[in-house]
């Protein structure tokens, strides 16, 4: 090669590797100008349980206020199915039960199912699950979509658990505190994550569910708090009922409602009589306040490393839970406080201070959060992307009807197989394999549910159209073929251990 050739490969060596360089920066920079993603779940938090809400007077719950205040509150949160694995297996793939199969709280997920974490791990997103999983029963194994895993088997237990962390069993002692810990190795993710990399971290919490354990700096901090029992928990002619038949319907309550009462999700026999209702309640404020503590603890992680400008945080509740409504406890069944979750967002892009009125669902968790990853909706999923409602953007979001379905379990005869639809001012609740009342409720006029409208003459072509909704949607989504679970053969023992 000449002296001029070898000048001129030189001149063209030295371009490409600015070239190359400059290449590398813009795509190390694209990756990190995209959002990181936290989303955390609680275990049976009921929508209005939240301090900034009034629902429950002295009940303090800084973190959740600071993201209403700072970001988006959808008021009209709801689930597809009220119960923890249905739940959980709908907000990872976007589908509704009766696709992803998992139908009660020991199924495990089938492998066919994606979950959206794969499709931000493809993307280049960095991924972490911590906390409970709870499809597969006892299988706390590292599941498919997470680089980063910490779990426990089944329910987990509130003190001195034992976790898998990426494969390895590790037991802790002491009074380790479950919500305390698992927000430990939140943390320890975000400090460790990849610079350069976005991340996405799913934080899904044992609490608060029963048996509610507080943190033990928690303890007794309600035991005089003032309850707020619903109007419909005792019925008229109740030495406790403060209504009266004009102003509750009993006599058109679903038997297997009234039946329920003295029974272990009812108020009269709650877990077998293990528990009074005035204590079951205060410790389940006491163990929010776990949660709530993990909620602010994320927040400062990020004010304090400059990543809440980059990234969207969610908190969101499985499915929401009774204390006394109709004479329940417990979730499962249709009412408002069953189906309806708490639902906060705050970050990049996110309003202020903003209140949604849209219903939104726990099967548009998956499509919203890749949205945020600039990735599509697959096509198998069922939700949409709810991102423009949190960007305040307008929007012709025309959800106004949604449906609900649960299969009747083995371990919990007492409810049955429920379907209902809801629109913005009617409800209308099937009950299926039993001989009962179905339910139609003006939710406008009647939002406790103490008047049920299915004998009014007035409401039968509303009750008529709702019922054949319904059908149509499980016409369309291929719902009319009901997914059933093979008997284990094993004996389910009613006894106030966190079995249930």
């Amino acid at each position: 090669m000449n002296e001029t050739a070898y000048s001129w490969w030189k001149v063209i060596i030295a371009a490409s590797a600015v070239l190359f360089t400059a290449c590398g920066e813009r795509q190390a920079t694209q990756q990190t100008d995209r959002p990181n993603v936290i989303f955390i779940l609680a275990d049976d938090h009921r929508y209005d349980f939240m301090g900034f809400m009034g629902k429950v007077p002295g009940l303090e719950t800084p973190g959740m206020d600071r993201m209403a205040r700072e970001g988006v509150h959808l008021r009209n949160a709801f689930v597809t199915t009220a119960l923890c694995s249905p739940s959980r297996a709908s907000i990872l793939s976007g589908q509704l039960t009766h696709h992803h199969q998992v139908v009660d709280n020991q199924s495990p997920i089938p492998d066919s199912v994606r979950f959206f974490p794969e499709y931000l791990q493809e993307k280049g997103y960095e991924t972490a699950f911590v906390g409970k999983w709870h499809m597969g029963h006892d299988d706390d194994s590292p599941r498919k979509g997470f680089d980063y895993w910490v779990s426990f088997r089944g329910q987990g237990v509130y003190y001195n658990p034992e976790l898998n962390v990426n494969g390895r069993k590790e037991r802790y002692t002491d009074s380790t505190y479950i919500s305390d810990l698992l927000t430990d190795y939140a943390i320890d993710f975000l400090e460790g994550h990849t610079p350069g990399k976005p991340f996405f971290l799913y934080l899904s919490h044992k609490g608060v569910h029963a048996e509610f354990m507080p943190a033990p700096r928690h303890a007794n901090r309600y035991d005089s708090i003032k309850i707020a029992y619903p109007p419909s928990m005792f019925p008229p002619g109740h030495p406790r009922s403060t209504v009266d038949t004009t102003q509750y319907n009993y006599k058109d309550v679903p038997n297997w409602v009234k039946e329920q009462r003295y029974s272990w999700h009812g108020v009269d026999y709650m877990y077998h009589g293990a528990i009074p209702f005035d204590k079951f309640y205060e410790l389940y404020c006491e163990t929010l306040l776990g949660v709530d503590e993990s909620v602010q603890r994320v927040l400062e992680y990020l004010d304090t490393h400059g990543l809440m400008e980059n990234t969207v945080v969610f908190y969101m509740g499985d499915n929401g839970f009774s204390f006394g409504e109709h004479g329940l406890i417990d979730k499962r069944h249709a009412y408002e406080e069953s189906w309806r979750v708490p639902l906060l967002a705050m970050g990049k892009d996110i309003s202020k201070g903003a209140v949604v009125q849209d219903i939104v669902q726990n099967i548009d968790i998956a499509p919203t959060i890749l949205d945020i990853a600039g990735l599509p909706t697959p096509r198998n999923m069922d939700g949409r992307s709810f991102l423009p409602l949190l960007k305040g953007e307008e929007v012709d979001w025309d959800v106004d009807t949604i449906f609900y379905e649960y299969f009747w379990e083995r371990p919990f005869p007492q409810t049955p197989t429920v379907y209902a639809v809801r629109t913005n001012k009617y409800k209308y609740i099937r009950y299926h394999g039993v001989w009962d009342t179905n339910e139609l409720f003006d939710l406008e006029a009647d939002p406790n549910e103490m008047n049920n409208l299915i004998r009014s003459p007035e409401h039968q072509t509303i009750a008529r159209d709702l019922n054949a909704a319904l059908f149509r949607w499980l016409e369309r989504t291929n719902g009319m073929s009901m997914p059933l679970r093979k008997d284990e053969g094993r004996r389910i023992d009613h006894k106030y251990q966190g079995t249930y």
